[in-house]
C-alpha cells in the first residue's frame, strides 16, 4: 500500500512540477520578447512638464516611439525625439528635433529677456533639439547641439492623454495626488517634475 501511495504523490508531485515550469517558462519568454521589442523596436514613454505643451498635455501624454529610425538615420527636421538628457544622462526627455548635421539653425536667445536670435550651424555627428514651449524648456539653446548617439527614438504616435486613461483605471482617493476640476485631471506632481 505504501509504494502506490508513493507512486501516487510522486506522479502528481510531477504534473504540479511540469506544469508549473511550463508556466513559468511562458513568463519568461513573454518578458524576454517584452525586453527586445522595448530596447530595439519601440516604447511607450510618458511627456509631462510644460516643455512640449503645444505638443503634449501639461500633465502628461502617453505615446509611442519607435527606435528604427534612429539606428538607420530616418529621421529629421520637425521630427519629435526621444533622447538622454545631455546633462544628466540617467533622464530622457522628449523634444522637437529642428536641425541635422551641416543645417543653419536660427533660434531665440533667451525669449523671456528679448527677441535677439542667433545662428549655428550644426556641427557633425550633432542634432539641435528645441521644445515646442520656447518659454519653459531646456534645449540645444542652453546645451548646444546634442550627438547623434543620446538619441533613444521617434516619437509617431500619441496613444491617449495618460491621466484621462489613469481617470478610468485608478480610484483617486488612493493615489497620492491633488485633483484640480478645472483642468479635469490629476495632477502627479511628485511624478511629472516640471524642468
Amino acid at each position: 500500500m505504501v509504494g502506490l501511495v508513493g507512486r501516487l504523490w510522486n506522479l502528481q508531485y510531477k504534473s504540479i512540477v511540469k506544469e508549473a515550469s511550463g508556466k513559468a517558462l511562458a513568463v519568461a519568454k513573454f518578458f524576454c520578447v517584452l525586453h527586445v521589442t522595448n530596447t530595439y523596436l519601440c516604447t511607450f514613454a510618458l511627456a509631462c512638464g510644460p516643455n512640449m505643451v503645444l505638443t503634449f498635455n501639461l500633465t502628461g501624454d502617453m505615446f509611442l516611439a519607435e527606435r528604427l529610425s534612429i539606428k538607420f538615420g530616418k529621421v529629421g527636421p520637425g521630427d519629435i525625439v526621444l533622447l538622454r538628457y545631455p546633462e544628466s544622462p540617467r533622464k530622457v526627455m522628449v523634444k522637437r528635433l529642428l536641425g541635422l548635421e551641416s543645417h543653419s539653425v536660427t533660434y531665440v536667445v533667451d525669449p523671456m529677456k528679448s527677441d535677439r536670435r542667433d545662428t549655428v550651424v550644426v556641427p557633425k555627428g550633432h542634432v539641435w533639439v528645441e521644445g515646442d514651449n520656447i518659454y519653459n524648456s531646456r534645449d540645444s539653446r542652453q546645451f548646444g547641439p546634442v550627438p547623434y548617439g543620446p538619441l533613444e527614438g521617434k516619437v509617431f504616435c500619441k496613444v491617449t492623454t495618460f491621466l484621462s486613461l489613469a481617470h478610468l483605471m485608478l480610484n483617486f482617493d488612493a493615489v497620492n495626488c491633488t485633483y484640480d476640476a478645472q483642468l479635469s485631471s490629476c495632477q502627479w506632481i511628485w511624478f511629472c517634475s516640471q524642468r
